[in-house]
Formats: C-alpha cells, sequence, structure tokens
C-alpha cells in the first residue's frame, strides 16, 4: 500500500510539472507574438513621426506601470523567485486592460497612412493579450498565492489622446512604446520561468 501510495504521488507530482511546463510554453509563445507585434507596430508608427515629436514625447519614467519595481537586467530576473516573477508579469499585463482599449478606440481615427492595418494589429494585440492574461491566471493558481498577487497600476491617462494630428501621433507612439517596454518585460520573464522549470542552467536561459 505503501509502495502505490508513492507511485500515485509521483504521478501526480509528474501531471504537475507537465501541466506547468504546458502552460509556461504556451504563455511564453504568446508572450513572444505580444512583443513582436507591439515592436512591428512601433516600426509603422515611425513612418509617419515627426522630428518634433521625439523632442517632446514623454519619457519611460512616465509610462503608467513605471513605478512597478522589477529587474532591469536578466542576471537580476534570474534571481527572483519564480512566484515573484509570474506575479510581476501578471501585475504588468493586467495594467494594459484599459490603455490597450484606449489605443483601439483611438487607432480609428489615426491620422496615419497604415492606419486599417495598425487599427487591425491593436485588436490582435488585444486578444493575444486578454489570452495571454487568461492561461497567467490558470498557471498562478498551479504555482500558490505569491503568484496570484497583483500590483495596482491604474492608468489615468484618459481616453482621449489628443485633438491635433502631432499630439494624435505623439500620444499614440508615447502609449504603444510603453506597451512595447512592458511586454518585452512579460516576454523575459515568462522565457525565464519556462527555463527554469525545464530546469535548465542559467546561462541557458
Amino acid at each position: 500500500n505503501r509502495h502505490k501510495k508513492n507511485i500515485v504521488l509521483y504521478m501526480v507530482a509528474a501531471c504537475r510539472a507537465v501541466a506547468i511546463n504546458d502552460l509556461l510554453d504556451r504563455a511564453s509563445e504568446r508572450s513572444d507574438i505580444l512583443h513582436s507585434l507591439s515592436t512591428t507596430l512601433s516600426h509603422d508608427l515611425d513612418s509617419q513621426f515627426p522630428p518634433i515629436g521625439r523632442v517632446i514625447m514623454p519619457r519611460p519614467s512616465m509610462c503608467h506601470t513605471a513605478s512597478l519595481q522589477t529587474p532591469i537586467d536578466k542576471y537580476q530576473a534570474l534571481q527572483v523567485s519564480e512566484s515573484d516573477l509570474l506575479s510581476l508579469a501578471r501585475s504588468l499585463l493586467q495594467a494594459w486592460e484599459d490603455p490597450l482599449a484606449v489605443l483601439s478606440t483611438s487607432a480609428n481615427t489615426l491620422p496615419h497612412p497604415a492606419q486599417s492595418s495598425i487599427s487591425n494589429k491593436i485588436q490582435e494585440l488585444q486578444e493575444h493579450s486578454k489570452n495571454l492574461g487568461d492561461g497567467l491566471d490558470i498557471l498562478s493558481g498551479k504555482m500558490g498565492p505569491a503568484a496570484q498577487t497583483i500590483a495596482s497600476l491604474p492608468y489615468r491617462g484618459g481616453n482621449d489622446i489628443g485633438e491635433d494630428r502631432i499630439s494624435k501621433l505623439i500620444n499614440f507612439n508615447f502609449l504603444l512604446s510603453c506597451f512595447r517596454r512592458d511586454s518585452h518585460k512579460i516576454d523575459s520573464f515568462l522565457k525565464i520561468l519556462r527555463c527554469r522549470a525545464a530546469k535548465m542552467q542559467p546561462e541557458m536561459c
């Protein structure tokens, strides 16, 4: 009986590990798409970005998620626990629910030749973001209370990105640059989590 119990416990542990690895694989793939899409969008916008925009666009420290303390490089990220890394990724992702809706609405009237394409890509961002969020919610349930902690990072930028052409382009570009920055962090954190789950050496992560 004791031997059978040990086998059952081992099988449960193995299934749990496989489930987490599988979820991390899928989450990592989605976060990669999210970051790639935001990078493509940034390149699309650059083609019509006014030179003055680069001078007066707000700094990254003005992003609404800038107050969240995150690792500044991979070395620091490798020192953070799995639960805390997942908590950071979920906090960043959830903080973009409202701003992505603002980008989506604003894209409909964006003064840009590729407006239609940009609008479609923003909708894709919203869909991938929601799907990734759902997956991370399931994952957090398997990784304990610390992973389920989410920092509050309210967006207070409002729904209006500006009246004139230059203001609209600058504010849209700024908001997207903040998302691109955060999507890179989310992608990095999830790749490190996947790497750890696969028990790779730190230098291979």
